[in-house]
């Protein structure tokens, strides 16, 4: 098949500002305090991280906030050494959902350290940047155990 056009190579920066709302705002605070929070529903008890304003299950409105513990284990993950614009740190680049111990839904962030030990069902905890920002980011990454 041959190509009648050229393909141009360009990074395009999309600087913006975003309203994070009530909710995302008390989960943004407590990571620039260090702490992973959510939300946990008044009738079934699943706790949401980061938490949201209504249950998806039982449709009702959450307004009770929660610490939950920064271990967890991972569900899914995907790994890659491709470079891209924005890439958090140089290397071998891992993401994974992650069931935080206390927390009903899993949680999607970056996984560092050793990733020979990278599998499902292995045990992460929390590692932060010194400096916090209110920021997901705030969590460098988690570190297999």
């Amino acid at each position: 098949m041959s190509k009648d056009f050229k393909t141009i190579t360009k990074v395009i920066e999309l600087p913006h500002k975003y309203g994070a709302g009530k909710t995302y705002t008390v989960f943004f605070d407590g990571l620039r305090q260090g702490k992973l929070m959510g939300t946990k529903c008044p009738e079934c008890g699943k706790v949401l991280v980061p938490g949201r304003s209504m249950c998806p299950e039982c449709h009702v409105a959450i307004d009770k906030w929660v610490e939950v513990k920064q271990k967890g284990t991972i569900v899914s993950w995907a790994k890659t050494d491709k470079d891209f614009y924005g890439k958090p740190y140089e290397g071998v680049y891992a993401v994974a959902l992650i069931r935080l111990d206390g927390a009903g839904c899993d949680f999607l962030h970056l996984v560092g350290g050793n990733l020979k030990k990278l599998k499902s069902g292995a045990k992460v905890q929390a590692v932060w940047n010194d400096e916090k920002k209110g920021h997901m980011l705030d969590i460098k990454y988690f570190e297999l155990m």
